[in-house]
């Protein structure tokens, strides 16, 4: 069985982050480790990532994290490499489940994980649904698009229902003047 995780990352400006799941893949494979995979699963906000993949993968980022411009690494408290191709079998089988159910026509907008647009139709939201399974999530992206609006047009209530404030943190990190009308909950 194939042990991996998530890493939660903050780089510097420098920091390529593409790159440096890349170069971990390619040492677990240079260290008989077949089929090694580590990729960007989160776009959380500028110079914060998660990283997923095996977990040979995500030490040998940590051990260098220094050397690759990164500034903060956390071990997520999670069982997998969500939101990469480790998720493959699931996604067939998630696509198998969501044809046997019916949709209706989004009456507000709800945004999709995989590209931070508005899900057009039921078509477009099964597809997506399943593609959230291996691809990364895109909050940055999604945030960008939730608070875009012409100059001098105010910005809606923001209301983080739940524990903790990760939603805040990002969206504070993104745009400031929107997080002036956030409350948590």
């Amino acid at each position: 069985m194939v042990k991996t995780g998530m890493l939660s990352v903050v780089g510097r400006d420098q920091a390529r982050y593409n790159y440096i799941c890349k170069e971990a893949a390619t040492y677990c494979q240079n260290h008989g480790i077949d089929g090694a995979i580590c990729s960007v699963a989160n776009y959380l906000y500028p110079d914060a990532r998660v990283l997923a993949g095996n977990v040979e993968a995500l030490d040998f980022i940590q051990e260098r994290a220094k050397d690759v411009s990164l500034k903060l690494t956390r071990r997520l408290p999670v069982s997998g490499a969500f939101h990469t191709s480790f998720m493959e079998p699931a996604e067939e089988k998630f696509g198998k489940a969501l044809e046997e159910v019916t949709l209706e026509e989004p009456l507000i907008h709800v945004y999709s994980n995989i590209d931070g647009k508005v899900y057009q139709n039921p078509k477009h939201v099964k597809r997506s649904l399943k593609k959230q399974l291996t691809l990364p999530v895109k909050w940055e992206q999604t945030m960008h698009h939730i608070y875009e609006r012409a100059k001098g047009l105010p910005f809606p209530n923001t209301f983080e229902v739940g524990p903790g404030k990760q939603l805040g943190t990002i969206l504070k990190r993104i745009n400031r003047k929107a997080f002036d009308s956030y409350c948590k909950v």
